[in-house]
Order: structure tokens, then C-alpha cells, then sequence
């Protein structure tokens, strides 16, 4: 082409990423409800709380920042602070430069001052439901910590927020869709690994029965969103157990783990 008089063509390299799900926190069973429309044969059902890492081309990625010991609401047991679980990969929270905030419910937004290098990729919907009209409803707010939202905002004020509005590469092999449903703006986000793409759902599914039986987390801002997303995840993976659900107990017995040091503590995704 250079012969010809024409540009060259850049090839881009996309990483087949490493993905690592940390487990945090834990509830036990107790008599909050997995499911909005109830059966009655089912149980409490435990939770397992975790933040993401995707390592890759030279960079890391974190999804999610977990709550850390500021809460100390309801059944939650924190097992280890989010930075405290992803040095056990050896990743420093201090020099971690890309933080994606699924949503901004205290249990996957805060700590956010571990991360004082970060920049933290939200969705304007979200934000605006966090900080704007909403708030004044209890409801709307009931998943928020208001210590947490104010470390989000602090970080704007620090240019370190990226607002995203919809769909966003944000590096090759790494987009962030909007999906909306459980909060008004939670965003998933889909990474290339070696295995194909990959979905860290979050909250947009928190168990993988919600998704299954088409019967969402009770915690919903829009349940038309909620069971669109379903549907939405489900075309950007080649196979539903692809989407990686946010609090499933499942997840460290399905995938292998890390190392066996880190047996039911970090699974490996990819």
C-alpha cells in the first residue's frame, strides 16, 4: 500500500483476556426472597458477593468496587475488603487505573478511596438516578450509601469519572452495554476471552435461576428492562453460561479456581 500512495491499514491486536471473580463478602440464608414472583417451595437461598478483575494487553480492568467495613447494615459478613481480595492476585487497588461501576448500590460501589488513581466508567442514568429526583424516594435509594455516592461525586469533581451514555468500547475486547432494569442505569460488561465473549452480568442477573426461570431479583427498578436484558446478554454470548451472575454461589463450584490456594475464593472465568 505504501508503494501505491495509500494509508497502511492498522491492525488492532484484541487481547483474549484473563477474567477472575473475587469473592468479598457472603450472606448466609435468611428471610430475604431470590425471586419477585414466589414459589412456595423455595428457600432462602445464600448470597456470595464479588468484585471482577480482566487482565489483559498489558492492562487491568476492575468491575465493581464492593462495600467495604464504613457498612455495617443487615446480614452482610465481609470476608476481606475488595482490595484486600485482589491483592491475592497480586493487583495493587493503589495503581489500579480503570474501575467500570456496573451500578451504584453499596455493595458494588464502594471503596472507591482504595483506588485514588481509578478512572471510575459509569452510566449517566445511573448517576442521575443516584444523586438526582429519585433519591427523595426511599425506595429508589434503599440499595444507595450515601458515603459511597459521595465518593462518586468527589471523583468527578476530580476528573475521574467516565460517563458512559449506552454502549462503549472502552478498549479492544472490553464494552460496556447498558441494560438498565434492576437500577435505572446498570451496565454490563462484555470482554473477549480465550473461550469467546464473556458477560459479567452483575446485578442485571443476580442467580443464574433468576434468568432461567425468567423470574428477576426483587429489587427492580423497571421489570420490562430486567427481562429484556435477559434476552439482550443472551445475544451477546454463544452460549448462556457465558453470563456471569452477580451474587451466585454457583460461580466458585462451576469455574476452577485461581490457584488451589485460592479454592473458594477466586474462581477463574475464561
Amino acid at each position: 500500500r505504501f508503494e501505491q500512495g495509500l494509508a497502511p491499514i492498522v491492525t488492532q491486536i484484541i487481547p483474549e483476556y484473563e477474567v477472575y471473580a473475587v469473592k468479598y463478602a457472603e450472606r448466609m440464608g435468611s428471610n430475604h426472597t431470590t425471586f419477585m414472583f414466589k414459589d412456595p417451595h423455595d428457600g432462602p437461598m445464600p448470597m456470595d458477593y464479588f468484585v471482577w478483575a480482566v487482565i489483559g494487553g498489558g492492562k487491568t480492568f476492575i468491575v465493581d468496587l464492593g462495600f467495604d467495613r464504613r457498612y455495617t447494615r443487615g446480614e452482610r459478613h465481609l470476608l476481606r475488603t475488595p482490595a484486600e481480595g485482589l491483592k491475592l492476585l497480586d493487583i495493587d487497588a493503589a495503581q489500579v487505573e480503570d474501575v467500570i461501576l456496573t451500578h451504584m448500590h453499596y455493595d458494588h460501589a464502594g471503596s472507591v478511596p482504595d483506588f485514588p488513581k481509578a478512572t471510575l466508567y459509569v452510566q449517566e442514568d445511573e448517576m442521575a438516578v443516584s444523586t438526582g429526583h429519585y433519591s427523595k424516594h426511599k425506595a429508589f435509594r434503599f440499595g444507595n450509601f450515601i458515603e459511597y455516592t459521595v465518593d462518586i461525586v468527589r471523583a468527578v469533581y476530580d476528573d475521574r469519572v467516565s460517563f458512559i451514555d449506552g454502549t462503549k468500547l472502552i478498549a479492544p475486547g472490553i464494552e460496556l452495554h447498558r441494560i438498565g432494569g434492576h437500577t435505572h442505569g446498570i451496565q454490563i460488561a462484555r470482554v473477549w476471552t480465550r473461550g469467546g465473549w464473556l458477560v459479567l452480568a452483575s446485578d442485571a442477573v443476580h442467580m443464574y435461576d433468576n434468568m432461567l426461570k425468567q423470574n428477576p431479583y426483587p429489587a427492580v427498578f423497571d421489570m420490562c428492562e430486567v427481562l429484556n436484558g435477559y434476552r439482550d446478554m443472551q445475544e451477546l454470548v454463544d452460549s448462556p453460561d457465558r453470563i456471569i451472575p452477580g451474587h451466585d454461589p454457583l460461580i466458585l463450584k462451576t469455574f476452577p479456581a485461581a490457584s488451589a490456594k485460592l479454592d473458594g475464593v477466586v474462581a477463574r472465568l475464561d
